[in-house]
């Protein structure tokens, strides 16, 4: 159990954060929350998950290539949930491209985008599991193709694309458990 007062610098911390890294356009800042040990993944569809063990591979691997060519994309947190007797945070979030349509709206995922922390102390996440609709933002990134509004980050990540990036593993596959906790 941890003072509720810590939890919420631990999210003010985070948010802040997040802001600095979307300006930046540079996630891997970041890996400094997480514990030496934590771990981060999420849900690929009905045969993938990505999982990140370790504070390094979260830098390199969850902020560094899955973030990488999202230059330009911001991730305003719209809800955040904080559980201080289990040390838990959740947070609710969009996906929101710096490329709009013609009519002036955002390139925006449909659907909710969402991560669940566990707090360490301090000033430190131990495990981070995100969710986000995997169909809509392939849809998106679709329309975004057509377009022809792809930054040149998201057109390079869309060439490596083939096989199975590191950290990606087949369902059940990963070196721990999507539902895992310390």
């Amino acid at each position: 159990m941890y003072p509720r007062e810590e939890l919420d610098e631990m999210v003010r911390l985070w948010l802040s954060s997040n802001r600095e890294c979307e300006r930046l356009g540079d996630w891997r800042p970041l890996a400094s929350l997480y514990t030496e040990d934590a771990t981060y993944g999420w849900n690929l569809g009905p045969e993938l998950e990505f999982m990140a063990v370790g504070r390094q591979e979260i830098r390199d691997i969850a902020l560094g290539q899955e973030m990488g060519g999202l230059d330009g994309w911001r991730y305003p947190y719209q809800k955040v949930l904080v559980d201080e007797v289990a040390g838990e945070v959740v947070g609710f979030w969009k996906q929101v491209a710096e490329a709009t349509r013609p009519d002036g709206t955002p390139y925006e995922v449909a659907g909710i985008g969402g991560s669940w922390f566990r707090y360490a102390g301090e000033m430190k996440w131990s495990w981070q599991r995100d969710w986000f609709d995997f169909g809509n933002a392939t849809a998106l990134f679709v329309e975004m193709i057509q377009a022809g509004v792809l930054t040149d980050g998201m057109k390079r990540r869309m060439e490596r694309a083939g096989g199975r990036p590191d950290g990606w593993y087949r369902l059940g596959g990963a070196p721990v458990a999507l539902w895992d906790r310390p």
